[in-house]
């Protein structure tokens, strides 16, 4: 991949590091060698994974894990991979697999961009999810974001014809810019005419809620893969 030659890398997260509760700590240590999938560097075997064939929804960053896990919950005929760096979102997540019976979740505590390269196999995912991806506001920072050409390329690469990949920000400078470089990669259709609205499926997170009550617009970006 072009980012990994550069000097500086672009990552999916800011830190992992965060204390984690004694509860989100016991799931960790108790579930996740259940429900959980050690990086490595070599390409993962869907089906041995999830004990059967079923489409496979990869998300990015997902925080604490509320949306995933309901969105496993109403969608069983589905497989979601989870890949997260923040332990105490990890181990939270953990906890609701547990309490809600999910068989359709595996998660990976490691850096997206790494797995994207080493563990997933080319063209065999459904979708992509990223959800609130960190927005760095300061425009010296724009540069770590992590919705840049480089990483469109890697993600796009790893969908399946007529896969789609969704992205959810409450940046609307970053939303902007997801937009333009999602519109850029020539595999990749827009399924809106600009901005889409939220699918009925995309719970709205408690983050999300808190910025529709101070009036703060959310932008959902889907794009599927033609060719």
């Amino acid at each position: 991949m072009e980012a990994s030659k550069r000097q500086w890398r672009i990552r999916s997260f800011v830190s992992g590091r965060g204390r984690m509760t004694r509860g989100q700590r016991r799931a960790y240590h108790m579930l996740l060698p259940q429900f959980g999938i050690p990086f490595s560097d070599h390409p993962l075997d869907f089906e041995s994974v999830f004990g059967r064939r079923a489409p496979v929804i990869l998300e990015i960053g997902f925080g604490m894990g509320e949306a995933t896990a309901e969105i496993a919950e109403h969608h069983p005929e589905i497989d979601y991979l989870g890949v997260e760096v923040y332990a105490p979102g990890v181990g939270h997540l953990l906890r609701l697999i547990r309490e809600k019976n999910l068989t359709n979740i595996r998660v990976i505590h490691h850096d997206a961009v790494e797995v994207l390269e080493r563990m997933i196999p080319e063209q065999s995912l459904a979708g992509i999810h990223i959800f609130f991806p960190d927005p760095w506001p300061k425009r010296r920072h724009h540069k770590r974001r992590l919705i840049q050409p480089p990483f469109v390329r890697l993600a796009t690469g790893k969908l399946q014809i007529g896969g789609y990949i969704h992205v959810a920000t409450d940046w609307p400078d970053y939303a902007e810019q997801i937009l333009h470089v999602l519109t850029e990669e020539p595999r990749l259709e827009n399924v809106a005419n600009g901005f889409a609205p939220r699918p009925p499926w995309r719970p709205l997170t408690k983050f999300e809620q808190r910025g529709l009550a101070e009036a703060h617009r959310v932008w959902d970006v889907i794009f599927k893969r033609i060719r």
